[in-house]
């Protein structure tokens, strides 16, 4: 009967054992499911300001500002246009 007893006592520790590491890594694996969670949140944020960005940035308005400011360029009129001829085109000479 001793060796029952000892056999089941032995038995319900294993149980309670495995029930405990159980619970355990259910409660690990659940605080990690909602820190995912919470940085895909931030990062689908994060990813709708960067594309407003990128389309606030890409205008025309905006380019041609830039490119002005920063790039020192202006538009093409006739005055500061150069027009070159291909002489070999009026001579008959093909490329």
């Amino acid at each position: 009967m001793t060796r029952l007893s000892v056999l089941l006592l032995v038995a319900l520790v294993a149980s309670g054992l495995f029930l405990v590491k159980t619970s355990y890594e259910s409660r690990r694996l659940f605080a990690e499911i909602e820190r995912a969670k919470a940085e895909e949140a931030q990062l689908a944020a994060d990813a709708k300001r960067l594309d407003a960005e990128r389309r606030t940035e890409a205008t025309h308005l905006k380019v041609e500002r830039t490119a002005r400011e920063k790039l020192a360029m202006r538009l093409a009129t006739p005055d500061v246009t150069v027009y070159v001829q291909d002489t070999r085109a009026s001579e008959g000479v093909r490329p």
